[in-house]
């Protein structure tokens, strides 16, 4: 196989390693999986490199037993509360004598519209174009070849603190690997998971991770907003431990065979056993007892993102509705918190339009490692000059056009 990358989600409770390569009808082939716990890192942030660096090293030798091959190249997902988006505009005039725009204007709008203050600290991770405007023509995705002599350009940024992102690369390569490319995960989950039709129509991504629910939000098939938040699936974790006086792990395994978020949907007379602390024996409960634990947990996890929604004033616009994912949203009865507390259709979304292994990943948790795969595969494609660049909303439409100007 001429090219096979690994799609690296290093994430607060497991680091998730997707090994594929794209075939000859143009498919992403997951060829290989492996999944291992993370010991490393809080809300996303890496706070003990060498257990992160082990996670990393046995997720992907998994991955390789599994797929008969040795990678080196990897595509690292990044997220954390670090990571910020920010909205910006650029104009220029279109240089050319004949007002036809090329890409060298669209070039020179992206970087006026990236030119914002950005703290010492912090580097830019994309510059991700929304729509272009033509004098007064506004809404326009691709502008190469018009007529015009003002051109605007709408961007999203997405920054973050450089350490967090310098330590992890550095924990790739101490496990001997070597990054491609670094991306913020809930583009990556939303590129394997969305329909175009949803990113046009505007609707939001909430990728409900372990430590953080990451936030993006497409309208009219660009991003318009994104955020994460530090809090996640550990937290109802540590409430169900806690509530219930069991370990950690043992409340984990708890929360994923009998855990509901809604009381409604719980039968009152399951019953569910309960492994206890320092020998004593294990205890049976109802299983209402646990959702009562659960349900606060996940309704005010809800609430938090509701409110970033209703506050980035794009809440409105999403016809679409909300699409849950991560390993989060796999908890019994997520649908419904979610569509009491939002008000509009939710679904839950997995990767989708993949060949190979794909009853193996197919589950909401594997969305942003499928995702950093196939963002890797087709940005090979694209400098190979192999693939089209794809029209309408994923983050890889109408790139080829300039990418070379970019790199």
């Amino acid at each position: 196989m001429e090219d096979i990358l690994v799609g690296l989600d290093i994430g607060t409770t497991k680091t998730c390693a997707v090994i594929g390569t794209m075939n000859q009808n143009g498919m992403v082939e997951v060829i290989g999986v492996g999944v291992t716990p993370s010991k490393g890192l809080k809300n996303g942030v890496i706070v003990n490199i060498d257990n992160t660096t082990s996670a990393i090293g046995k997720a992907i030798d998994e991955g390789e037993l599994m797929a008969g091959y040795e990678v080196n190249d990897c595509i690292i997902g990044v997220s954390g509360q670090h990571v910020k988006g920010q909205n910006s505009r650029g104009v220029v005039a279109v240089s050319s004598r004949n007002r036809t725009i090329t890409t060298n204007d669209v070039k020179r709008v992206i970087e006026a519209a990236q030119a914002v203050v950005i703290p010492m600290d912090r580097e830019i991770l994309h510059v991700l174009s929304k729509e272009f405007s033509v004098d007064d023509q506004i809404g326009i995705k691709d502008p190469i070849g018009m007529t015009g002599v003002r051109l605007e350009a709408e961007v999203h940024i997405v920054t973050g603190v450089t350490s967090g992102i310098q330590n992890m690369i550095k924990a790739v390569e101490k496990a001997g690997f070597q990054y491609r490319d670094i991306v913020f995960n809930p583009l990556a989950a939303a590129d394997a998971v969305l329909s175009r039709d949803e990113m046009e129509l505007g609707v939001a991504l909430i990728d409900i991770g372990g430590g953080t629910i990451d936030i993006v939000v497409y309208l009219e098939g660009g991003v318009a907003y994104s955020t994460v938040l530090s809090i996640g699936g550990i937290h109802v974790t540590n409430d169900i431990s806690i509530g219930l006086r069991t370990p950690i792990e043992s409340a984990e395994l708890i929360k994923k065979k009998y855990g509901c978020a809604v009381l409604d949907l719980v039968d009152p007379s399951e019953v569910v056993e309960v492994p206890s602390v320092g020998g004593r024996p294990p205890r049976k409960l109802l299983r209402q007892e646990l959702t009562q634990i659960i349900e606060p947990r996940v309704a005010e996890m809800m609430e938090m993102v509701d409110r970033e929604l209703t506050l980035s004033g794009k809440k409105e616009m999403l016809s679409a509705g909300i699409v849950l994912t991560g390993g989060g949203s796999m908890l019994d009865g997520s649908i419904e918190a979610a569509e009491r507390v939002f008000n509009m259709p939710v679904r839950i979304g997995s990767p989708r339009d993949i060949a190979g292994l794909a009853d193996r990943v197919a589950t909401p948790q594997f969305a942003a490692s499928v995702g950093l795969l196939r963002y890797g595969l087709r940005m090979n494609q694209l400098r190979a000059g192999k693939l089209a660049p794809e029209k309408g909303g994923s983050m890889f439409g109408r790139m080829k056009k300039w990418l070379e100007e970019y790199l």
